[in-house]
């Protein structure tokens, strides 16, 4: 088949029996389908990172996991490992909530590289998804901004210019 013959529409997950579900648009026959793909040897103490690469580089389920982002097989997996781990569904769902949001207290440089590397992916949806594109009905090219000036600009030390060549 050719790349990209299959668009993914939703992604979800089914507790009984234990499985990935995806509704996807096959482009080759005109169709919406739905793929189930079962999940095993997975219990509430597995690793859901791990799980959901394994799954997302399947060779069976490959081309149809293209569209759907490794964070979002991700959160599925979580889901799932709560509902195994007797959350329901609103505690995991809640749970997931407060890992995934951003304090900005946290001092991010006493974080572990895979937390950081964690954050920074967090980071890195948010600005995707709030990002203005070329083809949004609400994109401007070309915004100017007055700032008000109502206090005194402070002066720093380290924009003053200096005879000093470095």
């Amino acid at each position: 088949r050719p790349r990209m013959a299959f668009t993914a529409q939703k992604c979800g997950v089914c507790f009984q029996p234990p499985s990935i579900v995806l509704i996807y648009r096959d482009h080759g026959q005109d169709k919406t389908r739905r793929r189930v793909m079962p999940v095993r040897n997975f219990s509430r103490f597995s690793d859901c990172s791990v799980a959901a690469e394994q799954l997302k580089n399947n060779p069976r389920h490959k081309v149809y996991l293209e569209g759907v982002s490794l964070r979002q097989l991700q959160k599925l997996y979580r889901l799932l490992r709560g509902h195994l781990g007797g959350e329901s569904l609103a505690e995991s769902l809640e749970k997931f909530q407060q890992e995934e949001t951003i304090d900005l207290e946290e001092d991010m440089n006493k974080l572990d590289d895979k937390e950081l590397a964690k954050r920074k992916s967090i980071m890195d949806e948010l600005f995707e998804k709030n990002r203005k594109k070329k083809d949004d009905p609400d994109f401007i090219y070309d915004i100017e901004v007055e700032f008000p000036q109502d206090e005194q600009l402070e002066s720093c030390g380290w924009d003053v210019e200096s005879d000093e060549e470095i």
